[in-house]
């Protein structure tokens, strides 16, 4: 008997265009997901390297180690509400991101922000294949007695042994591509309870080699830039916040790829609420103190966990612990990083695109992006880049949300999202309304994002300050623009 939450049926008579069977709607009955199966999902994505990092990157901006954790769970509990919201229609009608876009920007117009979305994606999946890549190569290293090292080749800057290891763990995740989605709810359910553990193991390793977690932890600022500066912790919060929003903005977006999987409300919304904000403080928390004891273990702070295991030197913890890192990475990026795009391709062509081979042009597309220079200072990473896609993709959120609760009362024509000429083919298939809004939510943060990047050597001060909150800025315009746009249009 079906769940009264989930109202998902067969389109009648859809377009082939449109259509095909791994962006048709999922039925009640072919539902797997429960609350573990979504908290699982979440604790596969949030332990990796990036989450372990991330504190570390607003210590090196100037926050003590509490301000940072803070800030990261503030960032992740406001990123949830879009999360669960966007999570709704896709148990409700058993859509992908993808068709549940059509609704608001057309059978067509939709393209565009999931290519939009596509294109962060692969992105990250660059960056998370660089760094199992990286892991596997301080794995040989440590076994090999340090053999591995060797001159960077020229325009990659990379040596040859890292090159060969990160396509080796790229190799990997085709594998698992191949396999589909069925394969990542299994990939996480296993992943999930190892990497708790492992990420606990490391914590102990910790306190037992430094006889506690070090002095960052009581005396953080000598390790900050500079120190947490007196009167200067707000500068750093807000923009740090929109950061960490941005983390998972993306997620926000492509939730219902998972949650059209989910038995009932009930389990997209606790399995999202148990897995999402605890785990990330954990998980920043364990790469903080661990990175704290490095201080008194090796006489500097190494926040990178892959550096940290390479220097632990050979054995079975260390192979085991790096072993783990690869499954973290592994498990992060099959689910936050293929599915998206992989639905985006499938949904620009039906007839010729399926999510395996979407996952494959994915995987590929991310190598070709070079992500070892995306992450080359912390700067760089936290404020141009997690910021910079936060600002393009809040107000597809703002627009997503508005026109599904507040314009459409949470009710969709299934057949409608499937046909070109339906209620949602707008002007030939494309609603300007919301590209309107779009444009204009995304417009205020383009010179702050130019300056940030470099592209611009000054911009007015009030452009800077507009960028320390663009999720939120594009997030709220867009969506107030599209609601009154639309409501005006309908009168």
């Amino acid at each position: 008997m079906a769940h009264p939450s989930v109202k998902a049926r067969l389109p009648v008579s859809p377009d082939p265009a449109l259509y095909n069977d791994d962006i048709r709607p999922v039925l009640a009955e072919e539902r797997r997901w429960s609350v573990l199966n979504m908290a699982a999902l979440w604790i596969g994505m949030v332990v990796c390297v990036p989450t372990y990092m991330l504190a570390g990157g607003l210590v090196e901006q100037g926050m003590n180690w509490w301000q940072a954790l803070l800030t990261v769970l503030l960032g992740n509990l406001v990123v949830l509400v879009p999360m669960v919201l966007n999570g709704h229609p896709g148990t409700a009608w058993g859509i992908p991101f993808p068709v549940l876009a059509r609704a608001s920007f057309g059978t067509w117009g939709a393209n565009v922000p999931s290519l939009m979305r596509a294109l962060v994606a692969c992105g990250w999946f660059g960056i998370q294949t660089w760094i199992g890549g990286s892991a596997i190569y301080q794995l040989l290293n440590a076994v090999s007695g340090g053999g591995l090292v060797g001159d960077p080749l020229p325009i990659l800057g990379i040596n040859v042994a890292q090159s060969a290891c990160f396509l080796g763990f790229w190799a990997i995740q085709v594998l698992v591509i191949w396999f589909g989605i069925e394969t990542i709810r299994i990939l996480e359910s296993v992943a999930a309870p190892f990497l708790v553990v492992m990420g606990l193991a490391l914590l102990g390793w910790a306190w037992v080699k430094a006889d506690g977690f070090g002095p960052m932890l009581s005396s953080p600022s000598q390790f900050a830039a500079g120190g947490p500066r007196e009167g200067q912790f707000f500068k750093v919060f807000f923009p740090s916040l929109t950061a960490m929003v941005g983390f998972w903005a993306t997620l926000s977006l492509n939730i219902p790829d998972f949650t059209r999987y989910a038995r009932s409300q009930r389990d997209q919304v606790l399995g999202q609420l148990l897995g999402l904000p605890f785990f990330m403080l954990l998980f920043s928390f364990i790469g903080v103190a661990v990175t704290s004891s490095t201080v008194v273990i090796f006489g500097a702070a190494i926040w990178d966990p892959t550096e940290l295991l390479g220097r632990m030197g050979g054995g079975f913890a260390v192979v085991l612990s790096l072993l783990a890192l690869s499954v973290a990475t592994l498990s992060t990026n099959i689910a936050a990083n293929v599915v998206s795009p992989a639905n985006a391709l499938v949904n620009l062509a039906p007839r010729a695109i399926s999510f395996r081979l979407g996952g494959l042009l994915t995987a590929g597309l991310g190598v070709a992006m070079f992500p070892w220079k995306l992450m080359e200072t912390a700067g760089d990473y936290i404020f141009v880049w997690l910021t910079g896609y936060s600002a393009l993709l809040g107000p597809i959120g703002g627009i997503l949300i508005v026109d599904y609760f507040v314009l459409r009362d949470m009710k969709l024509d299934p057949d409608a999202l499937y046909q070109r000429h339906g209620s949602y083919g707008y002007k030939s298939g494309y609603n300007p309304l919301a590209f309107l809004a779009l444009g204009l939510g995304v417009l205020p943060n383009i010179p702050g994002f130019l300056h940030a990047a470099g592209a611009l050597e000054q911009v007015p001060a009030v452009f800077d300050s507009i960028y320390q909150y663009a999720w939120f800025v594009g997030f709220a315009l867009s969506g107030v623009l599209y609601a009154v746009l639309a409501k005006r249009w309908q009168r």
